[in-house]
């Protein structure tokens, strides 16, 4: 079993996304997902969004991939660890499924879907190479003008939540986990990767997508699980709609836990 498959046994990614805090990110970055769609088909009939092809990569037990199918989209999803696969098609949607990797989707045809979501693959592909690997074969398999959503997991997050809060700094910059100016080095071998919002311009350049925005799906909300939970409706209502306004402020957004870059493929 990899790494990967023991995370999931362990924690499990159907529960993520009902707390409050997945909530928040859920429901913002649904709203970016139907703001980057072509108004015809945002607004379209039954028909208009059946000839919307949608691909989710690394798509867990199925959030994204049920809801956007259940909006009538003609939706397929990609997934490694066999257990979240198997979850997703118990539901029983008309949701197309590969159990595949983000590095090779040579089951997918050039140029297919209009829109693609990477929500996951880049958390725990570690080398540059690789990352620009899981672009590039988004691109490949994603039409000429359609767009792709990337998500990232961001370098200050695991500082403040990880290596200062639980007192491990000093360990981790002696033993060279953290470097001097206090990136997280994450080594092959671990879950997670992370990065900074010029290691992701970096990508961009070298995979010759264009970004047509960028954006915090989840703000805050990481760091304040414990008062999320306690917030009433009314108040938590108020906070979704918060960050739903301060998603793309240049002087929050790699603050969070993750970030979103919204990519047009250019041919």
């Amino acid at each position: 079993m990899t790494i990967l498959e023991k995370h999931y046994q362990q924690h499990k990614e159907e529960r993520r996304l009902k707390t409050r805090h997945g909530i928040v990110e859920f429901t913002v970055s649904m709203k970016y997902i139907h703001q980057y769609m072509p108004d015809h088909i945002r607004n379209g009939n039954e028909l208009a969004r059946k000839n919307y092809k949608i691909l989710d990569i690394g798509a867990g037990t199925g959030k994204y991939s049920i809801e956007l199918c259940n909006e009538g989209f003609d939706v397929t999803a990609v997934e490694l660890v066999k257990r979240n696969l198997e979850i997703l098609r118990s539901k029983h949607k008309p949701v197309k499924t590969w159990q595949g990797n983000a590095l090779n989707l040579d089951f997918l045809k050039d140029n297919t879907f209009d829109l693609t979501l990477l929500f996951g693959p880049l958390y725990h592909l570690h080398k540059s190479e690789e990352k620009i690997q899981a672009l590039n074969e988004a691109k490949r398999v994603t039409k000429n003008g359609g767009v792709i959503f990337v998500a990232y997991l961001m370098n200050e997050y695991s500082l403040f939540s990880y290596c200062f809060r639980e007192n491990r700094i000093a360990n981790l910059l002696k033993s060279g986990a953290v470097t001097k100016d206090f990136c997280v080095a994450a080594k092959n071998d671990e879950l997670y990767d992370y990065v900074r919002l010029e290691d992701i311009d970096k990508l961009n350049q070298k995979s010759g997508l264009e970004r047509l925005t960028i954006f915090s799906p989840d703000g805050m909300s990481d760091y304040m699980r414990k008062e999320l939970n306690a917030m009433n409706e009314e108040t938590f209502a108020l906070f979704i709609d918060y960050q739903l306004k301060a998603a793309e402020r240049k002087d929050l957004i790699g603050a969070g836990s993750h970030t979103v870059d919204v990519l047009r493929v250019i041919k």
